[in-house]
């Protein structure tokens, strides 16, 4: 089943990254042109056995808005050892769009046909956020592959509090079949056309 799995990955990831080729090169033209810096932004984050890789989204910030973060801490308005702001000022307008849209996720089709994420499976967690762990229990999360949508992503995304999200993956893991991923897809096109809790 894992074979099959990484077997829709594959051909997943490339026939997405074929037919959206025009469209990532447009997001990434206007990206440019409109707010200086690189078109991409690359974050270290951890994967399958805690292996660490770059995960590659769409910058929708600013240059150098990772350096900010000390001084907006603050004002985080996420429990738990996540860092969430509805008005966070270093998002540029073009970023509020692409992530409204879930436009700026398409990079990471990259990251799936290099085996480092898959299609679905519990979204890949930063550095911070992983090191600001409180229970050992959600080291559970790191024994599958991460991947660009899943049970999260379906069910309220950045609107549920933070102890649902790890409550959703854990879920994922304990009762993952390929039909349950199937309907994970189905169900994502439906809340990015929706864009239902996107931030």
């Amino acid at each position: 089943r894992l074979s099959i799995k990484r077997t829709i990955d594959i051909v997943g990831s490339l026939i997405g990254l074929a037919v959206l080729a025009p469209l990532m090169s447009l997001i990434a033209l206007a990206i440019v042109t409109t707010s200086p810096g690189s078109a991409f932004f690359a974050q270290e984050r951890y994967g399958w056995r805690k292996r660490r890789f770059f995960m590659y989204k769409f910058r929708t910030m600013v240059s150098g808005a990772e350096t900010m973060l000390d001084s907006l801490e603050s004002q985080n308005e996420a429990v738990g050892p996540i860092f969430k702001m509805r008005e966070d000022p270093r998002v540029t307008k073009i970023g509020k769009f692409l992530r409204r849209t879930s436009l700026d996720e398409l990079p990471q089709l990259w990251n799936v046909l290099r085996g480092e994420m898959s299609l679905v499976g519990p979204r890949p967690m930063s550095v911070r956020d992983v090191n600001l762990f409180s229970e050992a229990s959600l080291m559970r999360r790191f024994s599958v592959v991460p991947g660009i949508s899943g049970l999260w992503q379906v069910s309220g995304r950045s609107d549920l509090p933070f102890d649902r999200w790890m409550e959703l993956d854990l879920r994922y893991i304990d009762n993952w079949s390929l039909l349950f991923d199937l309907k994970i897809l189905a169900r994502t096109v439906v809340a990015v056309v929706g864009g239902r809790g996107a931030k």
